[in-house]
């Protein structure tokens, strides 16, 4: 029997308890304040709209291919959503081109060589109608293979397109530095949203870069942002020293709150989760009346994109603002795409993340709404049952054709059973049943059935698919007309060498709904 099976990734989501923060100003504000701003720093289009001048004064890039119009698509786009590429910049300039001051570069704890590696990407999903949002990160070291670089950390994608167009126009006897500079980095900027197309399956339809200093004056423009830490921490490579508990902090404070990476518990994953829980606060901050109804912050907000954001060109931003009038910060969603491994091996011997794929894109199609239903999965409490479930069962224990009986138990009790394997050595230690959402009717009804089993999540799942994890705790019914099991291989288009299975999730989903921000490492 093979160990080889399809991975479902338990992914819990972040706990709900407190009230949702109310939203106070006229509704184009909001729109711009939930859609652009609580989309992850993306250009704090609150103040630009507050002035009427966002389209003129943000920078912008060209010539990128992408995929989409200038605002949110309806029906006749195959992937049904727009899709934002958010690029972290480790730039020593700004966003018009001036080079930062040394007490700038100070305050970033940058150090003095610029970076080209893209530490920080962020893909953000908008379901056709604006009312949900989600921003996926993509870790540093995930490994990807590109077309004309080979395999690679996909952090490295925009260096190797953008030095590679520099030699070639190089070579060509172009010696107009400033035209060298932006035909390379846009040549950059191509190979890494193709890259993420591959990888994803989506069309990225818009582009936004911003830099380091955009975190220092994004969080001073509203007075500071409130976040929680688990535990105190110290780092002095990202100036971070902070102590346990709610605190507020300042711009380069939570630049150092962002960055840090070395004495957390899982390194940069640990990191995701610093940037996805500060951006959710910021969010929260930026909803406030405090902000809304501040000509003086809206106005800081406005300075902060100009000098620290990058957009594509062709991005009608008032357009796709009004869109999004309605998205409330509860629909503001912060998550990581699943992988197979954190500790792999790359071609010579870096430490990489894998992926797998074909789970990618379907974590991605999990969050694609329609036209009629174009958030087919806010607000679930009662979902009625499906009509036709399908049920795949797992062995996670070494009870040899313990799956095979519990399947022939189901499927003499009429479901459709349509897949019995291994479950992935090291994934599940306790039985469970595994669905999209705990309320779903027949997720309940299996467990019950199957002797009150708990109910764990899954993004990836859809609506009317259910697994069944086995382990050697179950004590519910078996058959005797055992269901044969299956060797599944769907390992094979990982990248690089995988390391040891993941035994907890990746990270918690992180909204920006309540109060007060979430905890983190």
């Amino acid at each position: 029997m093979s160990n080889r099976s399809r991975l479902v990734r338990n992914i819990q989501p972040a706990p709900r308890s407190t009230p949702r923060t109310q939203q106070k100003g006229s509704r184009l504000v909001k729109g711009v304040v939930a859609g652009v701003s609580a989309l992850a720093l993306l250009f704090s289009g609150l103040g630009y709209a507050s002035v009427g001048r966002i389209g003129a004064e943000v920078a912008g890039t060209g010539n990128l291919e992408l995929g989409g119009g200038g605002g949110i698509k309806h029906g006749t786009a195959k992937d049904g959503a727009t899709d934002i590429l958010l690029v972290g910049s480790d730039s020593r300039s700004d966003a018009q081109g001036n080079q930062l001051t040394p007490e700038e570069i100070d305050m970033l704890h940058a150090g003095d060589e610029e970076n080209d590696n893209t530490d920080t990407i962020m893909l953000i999903r908008v379901p056709n109608d604006g009312s949900s949002a989600t921003a996926i990160s993509l870790p540093r070291d995930t490994y990807i293979h590109d077309a004309e670089h080979g395999n690679m950390k996909i952090n490295g994608v925009y260096k190797a397109h953008k030095d590679e167009r520099e030699m070639e126009l190089r070579e060509e006897g172009r010696t107009d530095e400033t035209y060298i500079e932006t035909e390379a980095k846009d040549a950059g900027r191509r190979g890494l949203i193709q890259a993420i197309s591959n990888l994803t399956g989506i069309t990225v339809d818009h582009y936004a870069e911003i830099g380091l200093l955009g975190f220092v004056l994004f969080t001073d423009a509203v007075g500071g942002v409130e976040v929680c830490l688990n535990e105190a921490t110290y780092d002095e490579y990202s100036g971070a020293d902070f102590t346990a508990g709610y605190q507020t902090l300042g711009g380069p404070q939570a630049l150092s709150f962002v960055r840090q990476r070395h004495g957390l518990p899982r390194g940069d994953l640990d990191r995701i989760v610093r940037q996805q829980a500060f951006m959710a606060s910021l969010v929260q901050k930026v909803l406030s009346s405090d902000t809304l109804t501040n000509p003086s912050k809206l106005t800081e907000l406005a300075e902060a994109a100009r000098r620290s954001v990058i957009i594509d060109k062709d991005w009608d931003i008032i357009s796709f603002a009004t869109q999004l009038q309605n998205l409330a910060g509860g629909n503001v969603r912060f998550d990581t795409i699943p992988v197979t491994s954190v500790d792999g091996v790359g071609d010579y011997g870096e430490s990489i993340i894998t992926v797998d794929p074909d789970e990618v894109k379907r974590f991605f199609e999990s969050l694609l709404g329609t036209k009629d239903n174009p958030n087919p999965h806010a607000g679930e409490t009662n979902t009625p049952a499906a009509p036709d479930v399908t049920v795949t069962v797992l062995n996670a224990s070494q009870i040899p054709g313990l799956a095979g009986s519990v399947g022939g138990w189901l499927r003499d009790e009429s479901y459709r059973v349509t897949t019995v394997t291994n479950a992935q050595e090291g994934l599940y230690f306790s039985s469970q049943v595994v669905a999209h959402s705990t309320d779903d009717p027949a997720a309940k009804e299996i467990a019950e059935k199957l002797g009150n089993l708990p109910i764990t999540t899954s993004p990836t799942l859809d609506l009317g698919s259910v697994v069944v994890v086995t382990a050697s705790d179950y004590a519910g019914p078996q058959s005797d007309n055992s269901f044969e099991e299956q060797d599944t291989d769907t390992g094979t288009d990982v990248v690089g060498q995988p390391g040891a299975a993941l035994e907890e999730p990746l990270s918690p989903t992180i909204t920006a709904e309540g109060n007060r921000p979430q905890c983190v490492n």
